[in-house]
């Protein structure tokens, strides 16, 4: 027992380190999904065509934001060891890489949305005998992506920001921008949603809207900051003197974030996907569905935060060299993670019936996002081991590897099972989610051994 406590509890230092980093990040996300949930309970108050209109919308973004999340994230694995190297010029050039890169996403799926979002939505719209009007929800979904695109350049330069400032332990400042912007979310939602102040009721495009205007309020105040603060920031100092990235480092970051783009991608398509098959059973699992993720993404920033963390703290000691206390140190983020799971997971269990009686959803669409919701919270300790897991791999430079912990996993063997019940089966869609989620049980035997052998644990910017 002394020994398991010794390698998995730390002390108050530790602690007070993790609490640090993670916080901010914690009450970053926490604001931000609360008036997400806000948000979700204004458009939920429409109707049900119009909520679910937004939420396959949101399922869409969510692809988007991975790829973003993604393609970055190769360069910030290099941006935290250069950080802990005191390499400012080789944290410039991992800026420049993700402008370059970010751009290029930026542009193609702006295309795809433009050109292809309604053939995207309509795979949500199958006919069932719960009703619905499918093509009110379509000229819904279509009218609002049309506006919500106007998000995707902020939403990538902010990233940019945000992800290098944090690889740079600067946390705090993306949590105010984040604060800030969800307020303002929430304002011009009850202004442009209900039509307040002499302005008229928009709905689901006055959702649209606010949401544009508090994605600019948010890059202001971020890049606003970081002129007025040059000298907490002298790693960003002539950042666009040139966009030039020398050859051999552009090659070295595209080769190792490459796999976590797929990755990304690939993984946030099999989220698509997933929720695609259970769409089959008609418009109130979407509805139910897009209760269950509002709320799940209100209480899983505990250990998000927490498996955030990894990359940062861990990724410093790995940059620095110091072996033995980057494994000391994520065997003790693991483990609070975990815990953090599933202390939160029970409360959102007990707690499942009361999300959804706020909806002006129909009582099928309310019992079902209250099943999923519970089902979500089961498997909350193990969602919690692989999100640290997975930034613990990825923290040493071993991309490749969680491309295949994580999305082929996905692809390979989550999308095929909800794949066939669906479609092949007529089993209840609470069933088909939960035995989809306990696939996941065999990534978690992967990966607690992947991290035993402490393959991850390399220096990855020595030679740079």
């Amino acid at each position: 027992m002394g020994s398991l406590r010794q390698k998995y509890i730390g002390d108050r230092k530790f602690y007070r380190m993790l609490i640090g980093v993670a916080l901010p990040i914690m009450i970053q996300n926490g604001i931000t999904n609360f008036v997400s949930l806000l948000d979700n309970l204004m458009v939920g108050a429409l109707s049900t065509e119009a909520y679910s209109a937004v939420a396959i919308v949101n399922q869409i973004m969510f692809v988007y934001f991975l790829c973003i999340f993604g393609g970055l994230s190769g360069a910030g694995i290099f941006t935290a060891q250069f950080f802990g190297k005191g390499d400012h010029e080789g944290i410039r050039n991992t800026f420049r890489y993700k402008l370059i890169l970010g751009s290029f996403l930026c542009v193609a799926s702006a295309l795809i949305m433009w050109f292809a979002g309604d053939k995207i939505i309509g795979l949500f719209l199958n006919e069932s005998e719960d009703g619905g009007d499918l093509v009110l929800t379509l000229e819904y979904g279509l009218g609002y992506l049309h506006l919500i695109m106007f998000t995707l350049p902020l939403v990538m330069i902010t990233n940019v920001y945000v992800g290098t400032l944090r690889e740079c332990g600067e946390t705090v400042l993306p949590m105010k921008a984040g604060l800030i912007s969800v307020v303002v979310n929430l304002v011009f939602n009850y202004i442009l949603i209900y039509g307040k102040f002499g302005l008229p009721a928009l709905g689901v495009y006055g959702a649209a809207i606010a949401t544009v205007i508090a994605r600019v309020v948010e890059f202001a105040i971020i890049r606003i900051w970081v002129i007025r603060h040059s000298e907490k920031t002298l790693y960003l100092k002539g950042v666009y003197r040139t966009l030039k990235v020398p050859a051999p480092q552009f090659v070295k970051y595209f080769t190792t974030g490459f796999p976590l783009l797929i990755n990304e991608t690939l993984w946030s398509l099999g989220i698509f996907l997933l929720s695609q098959a259970y769409s089959l059973r008609g418009l109130n699992v979407v509805a139910g569905q897009g209760i269950a993720n509002t709320i799940n993404n209100c209480f899983n920033i505990a250990f998000i935060a927490t498996g955030d963390a990894v990359a940062i703290i861990v990724g410093r000691l790995l940059g620095a060299g110091d072996m033995e206390k980057a494994r000391d140190t994520d065997n003790k983020i693991l483990a609070t993670s975990v815990m953090l799971g599933t202390t939160v997971g029970l409360i959102m269990f007990l707690t499942a019936n009361l999300y959804p009686i706020p909806y002006n959803v129909t009582d099928e669409a309310k019992a079902l996002g209250a099943m999923f919701i519970m089902v979500q919270a089961l498997f909350y300790p193990k969602d919690a081991f692989l999100h640290t897991s997975y930034f613990t791999i990825r923290a040493g430079g071993k991309t490749v590897v969680t491309f295949l912990f994580d999305s082929v996993f996905m692809m390979l063997v989550s999308v095929p099972v909800a794949y066939c019940l669906s479609r092949f089966t007529s089993m209840n869609v609470i069933a088909i989610f939960a035995i989809v989620h306990a696939a996941d049980l065999i990534k978690c035997a992967v990966g607690a051994v992947i991290l035993k052998k402490g393959l991850w644990m390399k220096n990855i910017v020595s030679k740079l």
